[in-house]
């Protein structure tokens, strides 16, 4: 538990990221977090003013059955499939989150306080079952600062328009290329127009846009050790800031076309760009940085609780360190490319790679509640 005293001092850098217009939102929920009142103390001494879970979270979470043996049996004795139980589970625990961050959501009229549940990974490539499963999603949790997390696959583009057009706030997940994050965009752009045209309140309507950072140079750097020449390795621990820098420079000019002016002037909400996998992969980095390298207003930086508590430690927050970097983040990527790695074919196997890592954390989720539900004497298939 962090103290008073640990928290007044060590909240410097997470002060300066959020008045540098940074949303700090925490990568992480489980039963324990929130009944143990950590959460609420993270939101009152950790300046974080949000949540984003998915599978392979709860996976980690309900896996141990840790604070969910009493809701276990009940679901047991009910008789219930794996599926619901799953479900039920997961939707509590982001429902109990959602009360925990909703004066954080009153007080920013809807921007933060925000808590993220993912559908369920297996329908990623399937458009109208994902609209489904959003729109059970919201009716299961019922709370106003829901945020339903989509994967930006290419049947989760018109999945993304359909959800957002009906007037339910989404968090776009597992975006890597620079051309998948401008279809992200416009998939939003296009439900906020399918919303206006249905009378909707576009005030009411809020998205995030969340681009993977770690896992870029996770994979980049694997194929320049490889090639192991003096500028090859020269270039590691580049690609994922240059891969960002550029994507927030396309939110730029996206978010100032004349295609947004109309819909802001209906009083929409911008689609912000959030940095997700900001905990590094390399241990030969500062654990701080894709925080102190991706700091920008109107972003957010969703992170693992090791990577807040470093940058309350020691996070060097030095204003924005993103705009104004966009020739050298181009530079970066054309070094990397001249050297033989495609950065198409790189994203393209991180999206896919991401999707199928997810659905694996899901069925070992759906085979630990299966045990669970059957060790109580009831046949959960």
């Amino acid at each position: 538990m962090i103290t008073v005293s640990e928290a007044t001092a060590n909240a410097g850098a997470l002060k300066r990221l959020a008045d540098e217009g940074v949303s700090i939102w925490l990568d992480d929920l489980s039963r324990r977090r929130i009944e143990s009142g950590n959460l609420a103390e993270l939101v009152a001494t950790r300046n974080v003013v949000g949540v984003t879970t998915n599978p392979s979270i709860f996976q980690a979470a309900i896996g141990s059955g840790a604070g969910y043996e009493e809701q276990l049996a009940d679901l047991a004795v009910r008789g219930v499939t794996v599926d619901e139980a799953v479900r039920m589970m997961t939707t509590a625990d982001v429902r109990a989150a959602a009360d925990v961050l909703r004066p954080v959501y009153d007080a920013t009229g809807g921007r933060d306080g925000r808590v993220s549940i993912e559908v369920d990974p297996r329908l990623a490539h399937d458009t109208r079952a994902t609209v489904a499963e959003a729109r059970q999603l919201v009716w299961l949790v019922d709370r106003p600062n829901v945020m339903i997390k989509i994967p930006a696959t290419r049947a989760g583009l018109p999945a993304i328009m359909e959800v957002i057009g009906a007037g339910i706030s989404v968090n776009v997940t597992l975006i890597f290329s620079l051309e998948r994050y401008r279809e992200v965009m416009d998939a939003y752009l296009a439900g906020l127009e399918k919303a206006q045209a249905a009378g909707l309140d576009l005030s009411a309507i809020h998205s995030v846009a969340s681009f993977f950072v770690s896992r870029v140079d996770a994979e980049i750097d694997k194929r320049l050790t490889l090639l192991g020449t003096q500028e090859a390795l020269a270039l590691k621990g580049r690609a994922a800031l240059a891969n960002a820098r550029l994507a927030y420079e396309a939110y730029e000019q996206v978010f100032a076309g004349a295609r947004w002016q109309a819909l802001g002037g209906a009083r929409a909400n911008r689609q912000r760009p959030l940095w997700a996998s900001t905990g590094v992969k390399d241990p030969a980095y500062k654990d701080t940085l894709y925080v102190d390298e991706l700091v920008a207003p109107g972003t957010v930086n969703t992170m693992p609780e090791a990577t807040l508590n470093a940058v309350a430690d020691h996070g060097d927050v030095q204003g924005d360190t993103v705009s104004g970097g966009y020739a050298q983040a181009r530079a970066d990527l054309a070094a990397v490319e001249r050297l033989g790695i495609a950065y198409d074919e790189v994203v393209r196997q991180l999206e896919d790679e991401g999707v199928a890592k997810f659905e694996v954390a899901w069925q070992e989720l759906l085979d630990a509640v299966t045990k669970s539900l059957n060790s109580e004497g009831v046949d959960a298939e």
